[in-house]
């Protein structure tokens, strides 16, 4: 694969695979660190990206794994609230208005589920994979991905729901 072929192939997946990261890290600045690394490992083996089926699977799947080796390597404490607290202050006014309290709620309910859930769910929902690929990425059974994300998604519902009628019974 020439510098035309990559660019034209791989560069374009930089927004995927940043969302992807961040996912696993939560830390903007560490899931692009991540995406460069990752386009350096795939740059060093471009001569052989050829032989993938996917290019884009083999560059989920390296995020991935590279995410996996940073959690491994250094445990840190990831506090949701005060991320999004961090978030929105870095907001311009007028798209802070955008975003709803329900929002916020799906966020933190999607937060609770465990790391694999979270995956498939940005994967899916957010990123529109289709469920051979996410069994490619996730390295899982497609019948696996699918039970997942029906939990996933069953999960968020009841914590919505829950959340809805707590604020309710609270008023």
């Amino acid at each position: 694969m020439n510098l035309q072929e990559f660019t034209s192939k791989v560069i374009p997946l930089k927004n995927k695979l940043f969302r992807f990261a961040k996912r696993y890290l939560e830390r903007p600045e560490e899931a692009e660190d991540i995406v460069q690394e990752v386009f350096i490992k795939l740059w060093v083996r471009r001569d052989k990206l050829d032989e993938y089926r996917s290019v884009e699977a083999l560059a989920m799947i390296t995020t991935k794994n590279m995410c996996l080796d940073k959690i491994k390597t250094k445990r840190y404490p990831v506090d949701p609230i005060d991320d999004h607290r961090r978030f929105m202050e870095n907001l311009p006014e007028e798209q802070k208005k955008d975003y709803s309290e329900e929002m916020y709620k799906v966020r933190q309910a999607m937060k609770s589920l465990p790391q694999q859930q979270q995956m498939i769910m940005q994967l899916r929902d957010i990123e529109g994979y289709d469920f051979e690929s996410i069994a490619e990425i996730m390295e899982m059974n497609e019948n696996a991905i699918r039970v997942n994300l029906s939990r996933a998604r069953k999960r968020i519902r009841e914590l919505i729901t829950t959340s809805r009628i707590y604020d309710y019974q609270r008023n």
